[in-house]
């Protein structure tokens, strides 16, 4: 994976407007404007058979006319045109093409056309369908954007065009820039990917935000997004939280795991901080402008209102982070230069008379304070102070703590509007991001606690993976047979060899080819026994009446699967009954009932899942997500994702159950995901827990048709013996690179 011919993107010597234009209202009318106007200091050629006479630029008729082959060219012809625009190019030297037209669709075959225009030469095309490219310090707004951003160091990659604009326009008046603006269009080429590895090795870049609607090529995207968020923050808003996935399923697992989860998983396993709303993205753009990094998670609260520094104190709940406890010498300190009537901790309230210089001097003994790693200021107004000299004693008290190597988070809060127009500019200036509440405030630490986070995992060893060649080869001959009678879907008996295969333990059963054989196999198991009807296609037996528990004796058993195929004989006659599933009863006692499963997503793959189980599975919804390879590690973090683990902790006269036990089944369906992409979906529901045991009590497995399918992993797992090597780079992570990630 490589930035191959895209580093001149971000400061081009020279480029051309393929369709620039003169007609009022135009896109290459706009796009001319906006790139004259914006300061580019190199040659702007103009391509159109119509002569054009536009100041600051130079017109030539055709493309091969050009006197040097630009090293970007903005495109803005008609679809059905571009296509030889691109070999045009291609011939003329050109290595990025910027494609502003729309109509290139899979459909009518001009995306096909254009791709193949572009492979000979190498050209990278970014597009089309979309608003363009913008890069602020080299002067460039390529685009038909409103506004120009100023040069900063946030870069924007959207998947929105209209989002463009708008965010163009709100960081304008927030004082915020950008080292680059990317409209990425339909991404026939250049893709999330691409840009985020760009932007990643670019020195103006601090941090790089994501709007993003799908991702293609997700494996290249995850490796792209893990590598720049070991160096700088990486912040995605992902659109369609509520759409539905649309997919069949046949497993809980699949109907839990929605498209928008499996993106937050991604995005985390990234080391992406994802944020939920446009405001949350700004918010954190805002956070992240004085790019200081937090060293822990201890904030100090300074305030001249009780009540603001309280309503902090409940918006950290939901944020993160520790009220910071602060040293005895910074008490003894504040002691010393604050009214009788300060609040002798943290929140530090200053009194609702503070002046510029009591802030000052506060702020000045808080961040000396080796306990404290960041600080949210707020300021309520009253008529005894000005909010912008509040806000110069602020600025002055954190630009002089910079001066002694003192570099911690500062965060403001001015209540009020006209507070904050008062104050903004200070702060601004001064690289402190100011917000209007103190729920705002508390978020935007939360977003800088969010990368510190996102950045430590990162740094922890690779996933490993144990290859396990014998459960392979014993599930691989059940999904070759199953395969042969044309079956799809593994009867219980044979899912619950498949897990015995990697290790998962399961209640003994049998498979009862008829009536008949039901006693014989009775004979072989301890009682109770539980019935249970064998159907490709009935998938959830107990919603048919196909199980039935705690039978005391074989004649039980037999009476109860008698009368189990006449009432599904009644109410499903299409189905077809080859047998049923006879296994030894087990007790429910003090256990917890789970669920462990695996089931794949369009875009990333195997996704694992494990949660709260049982036949309200899926009203309870009660879950965490994660993508294979799944170490130990990785594994018990997720499980302490779901609120079934604190139940699973013991609690009062409960003991704790074996948590490491329901480790080992998740590991196991981590492996059963890299070793056998021919399972689809694999359901373990319930899995019972106790202090003592783990035990799959029924099974479900789903498997393709396609005999040796591909593998979907989006994340390749590190070999356990190559492991030493790569716990000493955590850099080398699990992800040498997946061959998709290759351009």
């Amino acid at each position: 994976m490589s930035p191959y011919n895209l580093a001149a993107l971000l400061s081009p010597t020279s480029l051309a407007v393929i369709g620039g234009s003169d007609a009022p209202g135009s896109v290459g009318q706009v796009v001319v404007e906006n790139l004259v106007s914006g300061g580019f200091t190199g040659p702007i050629y103009l391509v159109n058979p119509r002569p054009l006479s536009i100041a600051g630029t130079r017109w030539k008729a055709t493309i091969a006319e050009l006197p040097e082959a630009p090293e970007l060219a903005v495109v803005a012809v008609p679809a059905a045109a571009v296509p030889q625009v691109i070999a045009d190019l291609g011939a003329a030297g050109v290595k990025i093409a910027v494609i502003l037209s729309a109509g290139l669709t899979q459909a009518n075959g001009l995306r096909e056309a254009m791709l193949q225009a572009a492979r000979p030469s190498g050209l990278r095309i970014i597009g089309p369908n979309g608003l363009g490219f913008l890069a602020p310090h080299a002067g460039l707004n390529a685009s038909f954007a409103r506004g120009a951003p100023q040069p900063g160091g946030l870069a924007l990659i959207s998947q929105s065009g209209a989002l463009v604009s708008g965010l163009i326009d709100w960081a304008t008046t927030r004082q915020l820039g950008f080292s680059g603006v990317v409209s990425v269009g339909d991404m026939a080429e250049v893709d999330l990917g691409d840009l985020i590895d760009l932007f990643a090795a670019d020195p103006h870049t601090d941090a790089i935000l994501l709007y993003i609607e799908g991702v293609t090529n997700p494996a290249k995207f995850m490796s792209a997004a893990r590598a720049a968020a070991r160096v700088k923050p990486v912040i995605a808003l992902k659109a369609g939280r509520s759409a539905a996935s649309g997919k069949a399923v046949r497993s809980h697992t699949g109907a839990l795991a929605g498209a928008y989860d499996v993106h937050a998983c991604a995005f985390e396993r990234a080391g992406i901080v994802q944020v939920e709303t446009l405001t949350d993205l700004f918010d954190a753009a805002a956070a992240l402008r004085a790019g200081q990094a937090l060293a822990g998670d201890r904030l100090s609260i300074v305030t001249n209102g009780g009540g603001a520094g309280i309503l902090a104190l409940d918006a950290m709940a939901s944020a993160g982070g520790d009220l910071a406890e602060l040293g005895t010498e910074t008490l003894t300190r504040l002691e010393a230069v604050l009214p009788a009537g300060w609040s002798h901790g943290n929140p530090v309230d200053l009194v609702g008379d503070a002046s510029a210089e009591r802030y000052r001097l506060a702020l000045d003994i808080i961040l000396s304070d080796p306990g404290v790693d960041a600080v949210l200021v707020m300021n309520c107004p009253t008529a005894l102070s000005k909010p912008g000299d509040i806000a110069q004693g602020v600025a002055a008290s954190v630009v002089a703590a910079r001066g002694q190597g003192i570099v911690k988070p500062v965060i403001g809060c001015w209540l009020g509007d006209a507070n904050q127009d008062a104050a903004g500019p200070i702060l601004s200036a001064a690289g402190i991001p100011m917000f209007g509440a103190p729920d705002a405030a508390a978020r935007a630490f939360g977003h800088l606690l969010a990368v510190r986070r996102a950045k430590a995992g990162l740094m922890t060893a690779p996933a490993g993976h144990d290859p396990r060649a014998d459960g392979r080869t014993v599930a691989l001959a059940l999904i070759q047979a199953a395969r042969s009678e044309g079956r799809t879907l593994l009867n219980e008996v044979e899912a619950k060899t498949l897990l015995s295969a990697y290790g998962v333990a399961t209640v003994p059963t049998r498979l009862a080819a008829g009536i008949e054989d039901i006693a014989a196999l009775c004979a072989e198991l301890a009682p109770p026994y539980a019935v249970k009807i064998v159907s490709p296609q009935i998938v959830h037996k107990s919603d048919v009446g196909g199980v039935v528990l705690d039978l005391a004796t074989a004649e039980a058993a037999i009476t109860a699967a008698t009368e189990m195929r006449a009432r599904i004989a009644k109410i499903l006659p299409e189905a077809t009954i080859t047998g049923f599933a006879v296994g030894t009863m087990i007790p429910p006692g003090r256990a917890h009932e789970l669920i462990v499963g695996l089931s794949q997503d369009a875009t990333f793959g195997p996704v694992l899942m494990v949660g709260a189980g049982g036949k309200a599975v899926e009203v309870l919804r009660d879950r965490a997500l994660g993508l294979p390879p799944l170490d130990s590690e990785r594994a018990r973090a997720m499980i302490s994702k779901t609120r079934i683990s604190r139940l699973l902790a013991g609690y009062r006269d409960e003991p704790p159950a074996d948590i490491e036990g329901v480790v080992g089944v998740v590991e196991a369906l981590s492996a059963i995901a890299v070793d056998l992409p021919d399972v689809v979906e694999l359901d373990i529901n319930p899995l019972r827990v106790d202090a003592d045991s783990v035990l799959a009590l029924d099974a479900r497995v789903v498997i393709t048709q396609e005999p040796s399918p591909p593998s979907g992993l989006v994340i390749q797992p590190a070999l356990r013996e190559q492991r030493a090597q790569s716990i000493s780079d955590p850099a080398a992570e699990e992800a040498a690179p997946h061959p998709a990630c290759r351009a």
